[in-house]
């Protein structure tokens, strides 16, 4: 009898070199993952109740609103445009080939400077997990950070498939321990067998005194920051099967559950640490709420177990927002220039030069970090805040080229009542922006002076002679722009 020989379909590579292999539950995974919601809350609640107080949850309701407002345009502009260059493309089919390279270059900002800040956390955590099992205590975070970067350079260069599939798993495992720790909080809490006889109040879903919505929208840079990377699977446009399909229903998957984590997890730490003054102290000073809720409400061990998968949540975030910082790079050269080294592609479809750049900037802002004598903590949120702001940026260009195309260019493609939604989603970004530039402290103050400086270098290249035309014609011949379902005749 003869034997059959099992064939498989080959994977499709596009016209770019970059592997059409993904699906729905990879987008979602490289999403989710460069969100980290585990790495995520293990500091931003804290941050939160340093403006907000008991009230912290209430800068997330804020940010899941306004998160909510931009997705939309994210998602309905991604079932048209798809692209390896993210917000850059997005915006550039629908304001202008110069304006797209902005957003792309402030998006690039906002990666690198999460993933230094995400690394620079790494140390932190690492650290307290290394103490909590008795191993050592080191004072020089900047080595674990160093030889966490290490890592996440290797990992990087693989396959993007692979990457997807290591993220989501991680975040799993993380998230179904930080689940249960803030659910025993709640049930503890709620019964009445707190440590320090905490009680349940829903209080902490109410503004507080002397607090109003710019004071919130401050506080909310928080919870946006908790949120930074949810459009990640646009990234992913050029190397998806199926991506006018796959990369709408993963944004949204990402968001609905990474929302709900996000107010169980802030809720607990607030309710855990409690309401009184005290509690609320306590909460604002620490560096490090696995440590100390999960050593209260469970055990030392259950504690040094949160930490090390916080550690881990964090390397997965750092790996996200390089790779998206590498691609998006690799997208602006590739589309800008003639001929550029900088879109060598390695023969696992990695853009390895951008990517080499990406990893060498962020080393550096390390060490640049380590020079000065702020403490882990502070400079996690120096890093972030900085990153958020161009995050927010890129958000606004990408929410109002959203507006223009679905209402404002042609014939409506969606329904017209609709425009009010990223009509509130840019309104909403654009307060978020002021309130983090104007009244703020130093050295808060000085950071969107850093991202001014870094939006004007980009504005000079993007005016560069012919950079518009060739971007232009790109954008307009991408094989990724109208992709053929699974099914259908070429």
């Amino acid at each position: 009898m003869a034997s059959v020989k099992k064939t498989t379909k080959p994977t499709e590579t596009t016209a770019s070199g970059l592997k059409r292999e993904l699906k729905l539950t990879d987008a979602a995974a490289f999403s989710i993952g460069l969100v980290g919601p585990v790495g995520a809350m293990a500091l931003l609640g804290v941050g939160a109740a340093q403006l907000l107080g008991k009230s912290a949850v209430m800068a997330f309701v804020f940010a899941i609103v306004g998160v909510g407002l931009v997705a939309y345009g994210f998602v309905k502009l991604s079932r048209h445009i798809s692209n390896t260059g993210s917000v850059y493309a997005l915006v550039g089919k629908t304001i202008g080939p110069r304006t797209g390279f902005i957003a792309g270059w402030a998006l690039i900002a906002a990666y690198i400077t999460i993933g230094a800040g995400s690394t620079i956390e790494i140390g932190l955590f690492l650290n307290r997990f290394l103490a909590l099992i008795h191993i050592g205590n080191f004072h020089e975070w900047i080595w674990i950070a160093i030889g966490a970067l290490i890592i996440i350079g290797v990992l990087s260069v693989r396959e993007i498939k692979l990457i997807a599939r290591v993220l989501l798993w991680i975040e799993i495992a993380g998230a179904v321990l930080v689940a249960i720790l803030s659910i025993v909080i709640l049930i503890r809490v709620g019964i009445g067998a707190a440590p320090g006889a905490q009680k349940f109040s829903l209080s902490i879903f109410t503004i507080p005194p002397g607090a109003n919505i710019s004071t919130i929208a401050g506080a909310a840079v928080f919870g946006f920051l908790a949120f930074a990377g949810f459009e990640g699977a646009i990234v992913l446009g050029g190397e998806s099967v199926n991506p006018r399909r796959d990369i709408p229903r993963a944004l949204m998957v990402a968001v609905s559950l990474v929302g709900v984590f996000f107010l169980l997890v802030v809720a607990a730490q607030s309710l855990g640490y409690g309401i009184s003054g005290s509690g609320v102290k306590a909460f604002q000073g620490t560096s490090s709420p696995y440590d100390d809720l999960g050593s209260a409400y469970i055990g030392p061990l259950y504690a040094a177990l949160l930490n090390l998968m916080a550690s881990i949540s964090l390397l997965a975030i750092t790996v996200g927002t390089i790779s998206g910082a590498a691609r998006v790079a690799y997208a602006l050269a590739r589309d800008s220039t003639i001929k550029s080294p900088l879109t060598r592609i390695n023969k696992r479809g990695t853009p390895i030069v951008t990517l080499a750049i990406v990893l060498v900037v962020v080393l550096v802002s390390m060490i640049a970090q380590r020079l000065t004598s702020v403490d882990e903590k502070d400079s996690t949120f120096y890093w972030l805040t900085i990153g958020t702001i161009a995050l927010l940026v890129a958000y606004g260009l990408a929410t109002a080229g959203a507006l223009r195309f679905l209402f404002f260019k042609g014939k409506a493609k969606a329904p017209r009542w609709q425009v009010v939604i990223p009509v509130l989603g840019l309104l909403f970004v654009l307060y978020t922006i002021y309130s983090n530039i104007v009244g703020v402290a130093s050295p808060y103050v000085y950071f969107p002076y850093i991202i001014f400086v870094w939006l004007s270098i980009g504005f000079i290249l993007a005016m560069r002679r012919g950079v518009a035309e060739r971007m232009r014609t790109r954008l307009a011949a991408d094989d990724s722009t109208e992709p053929t379902a699974q099914g259908e005749k070429k």
